[in-house]
């Protein structure tokens, strides 16, 4: 698998990179009030290991976003989402990333994982957008759809948004 002139993302040198937790951000948006409103806010990444490998198929990611980090600027909104209703972030700290392997899909590349929130753990599909290499590292960004329903996460339907769209810009330091 290899990249083309044109292609944004540039397949990064093999080896060992650390996500630099200060310079990565993983923001969201959705929608409430019966998909009225937008709402958008950040989480916070606690770590985070990319393994890149020749073939590239078999590079590896694992990332951990603290889950007590919502953030949306309404600050009732914010607690209640770290309760129990919702994320349960004092049982359940840790939303972990884990990819199985990565592939190009309709001409896109798609890191494919796991994600696990309040302990249940589901498929999901990182499209990567944009991949850069410097001397120091790496840049990417991908994107991807959650379901927070496949997470049992049901509370106020209708309400508060069902899915989120998450955008996360990661820089990754080789170790």
């Amino acid at each position: 698998m290899t990249s083309t002139a044109t292609d944004p993302v540039t397949i990064p040198t093999a080896g060992g990179y650390r996500i630099d937790p200060s310079s990565t951000a993983v923001s969201f948006t959705t929608r409430h009030m019966f998909g009225l409103a937008p709402v958008r806010g950040t989480f916070r990444l606690r770590d985070g290991h990319i393994q890149v490998t020749d073939p590239v198929a078999e590079s590896s990611v694992r990332a951990t976003i603290a889950a007590e980090s919502f953030h949306t600027g309404t600050s009732a909104r914010d607690t209640h989402v770290v309760s129990a209703t919702y994320l349960d972030a004092e049982r359940h700290p840790n939303i972990v990333f884990a990819s199985t392997g990565i592939a190009r899909v309709d001409g896109d590349w798609v890191l494919r994982g796991s994600l696990t929130v309040r302990g249940v753990t589901c498929p999901l599909d990182l499209r990567v957008t944009q991949v850069r290499e410097d001397r120091s590292g790496l840049r990417l960004r991908a994107t991807a759809r959650v379901d927070r329903y496949a997470f049992g996460i049901t509370a106020m339907r209708g309400m508060a948004g069902r899915r989120l769209t998450m955008t996360l810009d990661v820089a990754a330091n080789r170790k």
